[in-house]
């Protein structure tokens, strides 16, 4: 395997799938509404609902004659919503990550997320710029259970991991697969700790849609394990007067970026993500932390939560539990212990069990989904 020559020249570029090289000239429409010769391939050996047709169909993008292609927020926080990204910028993201993860030419990458997204847009855009050969999978809980290649290179959501942990065989491939980056959520103290004695190394990351991904790394395992964010090289970050993250990347971001995440720096100039400023709740004038109670109780609690709030008339706000498992499961003396172990305003008020708790498309908590289904199911009782 070879250092990648990196390839910007969109015109030049070619991908590799399954071992199989398909050219620009075959990946782009040689006719206005006429599909490419890949779309066609790929709707008639995968049908035109699968997932391998949703790459067919990016690459036609991608090889178009715009200089943007459209990609969509993840809507954790709220409605999701489209974005016009530069391939410019993608491709100066793509050429970050690979440089920084050291990946060669040839080398394997699973591509098991959505392409509506941008993680999974830029697994592709990796792959074009430094010649890696493309391992696209249906995106599931269980993305190595439909392969028997273990990939060099793997982007995944906690949720992927998690599960992919839960079985031997899948659990052996993710240990050997040498690179693997973590994103789209937040990795629990638990799945940490599993992660922590895997040979290779493993990557928690951070950033998000107007970032075209990942601006900065912290290593979950080996030696450098450590709590905190290092920022990729040119990032210039800082605190905006509410405490929350700035970025400043021009080469992926044309502007300055402030986002609604409450973070702290250390002397090195690393960060650690505290929570979302729009995930603070105010109960009784005291400021709490969704994302922190959450993190205390999974010591405790093994059944899928969220927690989020209602509003109150003596508290403004009141914390509560959504539960998505059967009483049986999660029993109330349960719950006593585990909001023994909070603080005083830290506990919730009341528990709500739920058939299936909310998440994006991308798989992350749907926090908006959440208050709102909270609210409701709260004004049901009090009638």
């Amino acid at each position: 395997m070879s250092h990648p020559t990196f390839i910007t020249d969109i015109a030049r570029q070619h991908i590799r799938i399954e071992g199989v090289d398909y050219s620009a000239a075959e990946a782009r429409s040689c006719q206005k509404g006429r599909p490419s010769l890949l779309q066609e391939t790929f709707y008639t050996r995968y049908g035109a609902d699968s997932f391998q047709a949703s790459l067919a169909d990016f690459l036609r993008e991608w090889f178009d004659d715009h200089d943007t292609v459209l990609v969509h927020t993840s809507g954790s926080t709220g409605t999701p919503k489209p974005l016009r990204v530069e391939k410019q910028r993608m491709m100066q993201s793509a050429m970050l990550t690979v440089s920084f993860l050291g990946l060669h030419t040839g080398d394997t990458a699973l591509l098991c997320m959505p392409l509506k997204y941008i993680a999974g847009k830029m697994v592709v855009v990796r792959a074009l710029v430094a010649g890696l050969d493309l391992l696209p999978v249906t995106p599931s809980g269980h993305p190595l259970a439909q392969t028997s290649t273990t990939p060099v290179f793997a982007a995944m959501i906690p949720m992927q991991v998690y599960n992919s942990l839960q079985v031997p065989e899948e659990k052996e491939r993710l240990q050997q697969i040498r690179h693997l980056i973590i994103g789209g959520g937040a990795i629990d103290t638990s799945l940490g700790n599993q992660l922590l004695s895997f040979p290779h190394a493993v990557w928690s990351t951070y950033g998000m849609t107007e970032t075209l991904s990942h601006i900065a790394l912290r290593r979950l395992n080996g030696p450098e394990a450590s709590d905190w964010y290092t920022p990729f090289q040119h990032v210039k970050l800082s605190l905006s007067p509410e405490n929350t993250l700035t970025i400043e990347a021009p080469a992926v971001c044309p502007e300055i970026l402030t986002t609604n995440d409450i973070c702290e720096f250390n002397a090195q100039g690393q960060f650690h993500i505290l929570g979302r400023k729009d995930n603070t709740i105010n109960t009784g004038g005291v400021k709490v932390q969704i994302e922190q109670v959450e993190n205390a109780l999974r010591a405790t609690l093994t059944c899928p939560f969220q927690v989020t709030a209602v509003p109150d008339p003596k508290f403004g706000e009141r914390i509560v539990l959504l539960l998505e498992d059967p009483e049986a499961a999660c029993p109330e003396s349960v719950l006593t212990e585990a909001f023994h172990s909070l603080s005083p305003y830290w506990r919730p008020k009341q528990v709500f069990r739920i058939r299936q708790l909310p998440q994006t498309g991308t798989g992350k908590p749907d926090r908006a989904t959440a208050r709102k289904l909270a609210q409701e199911i709260a004004e049901k009782e009090t009638k």
